[in-house]
């Protein structure tokens, strides 16, 4: 066994993985929960408490 054989295994381990990967992100039963968080950046909640946080920021920077 020579170098070029674990390149070949590193690679057909790597390619594995890969594809495991995306199988894992396309199934459909990942589908609700990823559009579940793509979503939050639209949540009314999370608008409130972002911009509060600015304020907060804004604030503190004032008083400096």
């Amino acid at each position: 066994m020579d170098i070029n054989v674990f390149r070949g295994i590193s690679t057909l381990m790597a390619l594995a993985a890969f594809v495991g990967v995306w199988i894992w992100a396309w199934s459909s039963r990942r589908k609700a929960e990823f559009n579940e968080v793509a979503n939050q950046l639209f949540d009314a909640e999370e608008e409130r408490l972002h911009q509060r946080s600015l304020h907060q920021l804004i604030n503190e920077e004032t008083e400096k």
